[in-house]
Formats: C-alpha cells, sequence, structure tokens
C-alpha cells in the first residue's frame, strides 16, 4: 500500500449485531469527513467471524460459492511465500514475481500481455466472454515493493490472492470477459494502474467492476487492535459504539468503494456472510471520488479507476491501522505475521463476488 495519508472506514449495523471498525483517516481531515454524504454498509457478523464456517461443501464451477470452495488455501500460501522477498522495481526477485505473473496467467489459459508503459510493467491477462466479451471485470493487486523490506502483506498477499482468484475464475467460461492483472510502480504512485486506466479510457472499455487486493493477509484479535484517530468518536458515535462493542479486534476485511461499484460491494457483504468473513464497506459519492478531502481513501490501485469513472474498490486488512509492521516500520513484515485462513476466505468472498460480475 501506498504509503501517503490516512483514511476512514465505516459501518453499519444490522439487527443491532456489530463488527468491528477501523478509521484510515488524519485528524485534519475530520471536519471534511463530517461534511460527506458518505454510505456505510457492512456483512453481517452472524456467521461467526473468521474462524467459523462448518463443513465446507465441494468444490464445483456452476454457481458462485460453488467456485468459492475450489479456492485452496496452500496454493495462496506456497505463492506468499515466495513472493515475499524484497523486490523493488527493476531488481531480480521484482523479475522474478512479473514472471511468474505471466506464467501462472498463461498456464490458467489467459491471452497475457506484459505491458511496458515506459517506466515498469504491468502483467495483464484476459480471458474473453462468451457472450459479453465487451464488459470486463478486473482482479488484480500491485507486485512491487519498496526497497530493504519484503513486504510480505503489502502486497505480496494481494499478488497471491490475484494468482489464485485467476485460477480458479479461469475454470468457468463466463458471458463477461475476465481481466486479471498484476500492476508495478504502486508505491511511486499507482503509476502502472494509472497507466492502465488511461490506456482503457482511450479505448473506451465498459469495466464493470474492479476487484483490487491491497493487504489482505493480517488479523489481530486482541481487544484494541483495531485503530482510529483522536476525534473521531464525536464525528461517527455509531462506529465508536460498535468498536467498543467489538473490543476493538482488527479481524475484518474492509472494502473501500466508489458509489458506481455498489453492486459489487453488496456482492462481497453477501458471499462474506455465508463464507464466515466479516465485511466493512465504506461507499464514497461518486462526485467526490477526487475530492482531496478524502485522499486518504485513494492509496491503492483502484483510485485511477475511479478517477476515470470506472467502478472500483479496494480490499484491505486497513494496513497500519491493524498491522505495525506495515513498511517494515516497526520490524519486518514477514509472512509469519499473517493469517492463512483469513486470506483464504479473502480470496473466496472475491471469487464468488467477481463470478457474479461476470454473468454467472
Amino acid at each position: 500500500m501506498r504509503g501517503l495519508e490516512r483514511s476512514s472506514l465505516c459501518l453499519h449495523a444490522r439487527e443491532a449485531r456489530f463488527l468491528p471498525y477501523t478509521a484510515l483517516m488524519r485528524t485534519p481531515h475530520l471536519l471534511a469527513f463530517a461534511l460527506l454524504p458518505l454510505c456505510f454498509s457492512c456483512g453481517d457478523d452472524s456467521s461467526g467471524g473468521a474462524g467459523d464456517t462448518g463443513a465446507s461443501p465441494p468444490c464445483a464451477t456452476d454457481s458462485a460459492l460453488g467456485l468459492a470452495r475450489c479456492v485452496e488455501g496452500n496454493r495462496y500460501q506456497e505463492d506468499l511465500v515466495f513472493i515475499a522477498q524484497v523486490r523493488t522495481p527493476g531488481n531480480a526477485h521484482w523479475q522474478a514475481v512479473q514472471n511468474l505473473c505471466a506464467e501462472r496467467f498463461s498456464s490458467f489459459g489467459f491471452t497475457v500481455e506484459r505491458y511496458d508503459y515506459g517506466t515498469g510493467v504491468n502483467v495483464i491477462g484476459v480471458k474473453e466472454g462468451a457472450a459479453e466479451p465487451e464488459s470486463r471485470v478486473l482482479v488484480g493487486a500491485h507486485y512491487d515493493h519498496i526497497p530493504s523490506c519484503a513486504g510480505a502483506d503489502d502486497n505480496a498477499t494481494g499478488v497471491a490472492a490475484t494468482l489464485e482468484a485467476a485460477r480458479v475464475l479461469a475454470m468457468q467460461d463466463f458471458p463477461r470477459t475476465l481481466v486479471v492483472a498484476c500492476w508495478d510502480e504502486e508505491e511511486l504512485g499507482l503509476i502502472g494502474s494509472t497507466a492502465y486506466a488511461e490506456r482503457a479510457t482511450a479505448a473506451s472499455e465498459e469495466i464493470l467492476a474492479y476487484y483490487n487486493f491491497e493487504m489482505v493477509g493480517f488479523v489481530d484479535e486482541n481487544p484494541g487492535a483495531q485503530s482510529f484517530p483522536a476525534g473521531f468518536e464525536l464525528l461517527f458515535p455509531e462506529a465508536a459504539r460498535a468498536v467498543d462493542a467489538r473490543e476493538g479486534r482488527g479481524d475484518f476485511l474492509a472494502v473501500i468503494a466508489d458509489e458506481t461499484a455498489s453492486e459489487a460491494v453488496s456482492l462481497l457483504e453477501r458471499h462474506g456472510m455465508s463464507l464466515g468473513l466479516p465485511v466493512i464497506s465504506i461507499v464514497v459519492p461518486t462526485s467526490l471520488v477526487s475530492n482531496p478531502a478524502i485522499g486518504d481513501l485513494r492509496r491503492s490501485d483502484h483510485a485511477p479507476f475511479w478517477d476515470r469513472g470506472y467502478p472500483a474498490m479496494m480490499l484491505t486488512d486497513t494496513s497500519e491501522f491493524r498491522y505495525d509492521a506495515y513498511h517494515c516500520t516497526t520490524g519486518p513484515d514477514s509472512v509469519d505475521a499473517l493469517n492463512q485462513d483469513f486470506s483464504t476466505r479473502v480470496v473466496q468472498t472475491t471469487v464468488a463476488a467477481a463470478a457474479e460480475s461476470l454473468g454467472l
């Protein structure tokens, strides 16, 4: 995740049941956020949280949840372990991860492009839709990271999630076109995803939804683990009460989306409930997606799509508001700190939602 400003996540209660809540927002922007007509929503936690789904039905390709059950946590974990090394753009492991994305996408049956936009290389895989090929659904993550940091959560988790989602979604022939992507140079200013979004706009591509994985591996179930800035309680008292009711545990997936992605957000919430993944969402009105007041919500590769009118959302564990080792600031960002079960459920939930977006 790009190390810029902090952002705010928000919560809606269903039947007096509350999920944990985090704020990704700097205090100087609190007053601005108080004036925004934000739409709040979340997945019900009636499933019992990220650790209780009961017996799992077998893998099947004829339904969204059936495809979700095809996700294999061990495959995800193996890729995570490989990817989580220093991969500054241009170094040997950056090249190895780029190659991994290209080789995997090709082996899954995608048409692969290494899109060299001048300063970096995006890896793009395309599987054409059978009935509505002009309509596209994207799933992706950035594969670059900063120097001297292995970047396990940021963003080896996102790349591993993209690879596993691509593998499973490739099992089905959808009416709409599936695009999978490993973006470059996110840490330098969302450069790779911006290059793609600009090209898509110039070509008048129809993008129905972009599911962006950004740090999807860390859970802290200790009371008080999920932080928010001073003064937040005054602006969002219901959310603050929800944090207190949950004792501030950081055990949910946050979804940050623009208003045009509301349908995809609803799919994530619904499938999260079915798969035992608590989901908390913030939906930003279209008129405000480029407003400097919400710059803190634009910290990953979904933002260039917002700017060009495409529905997009960031799926995240909330970065440094839960995870102290973000960008290796307090220690190594390493695989052994991460939660494979949580990440697996994130991939399952995204696969199910994306499958429906693709027309299943």
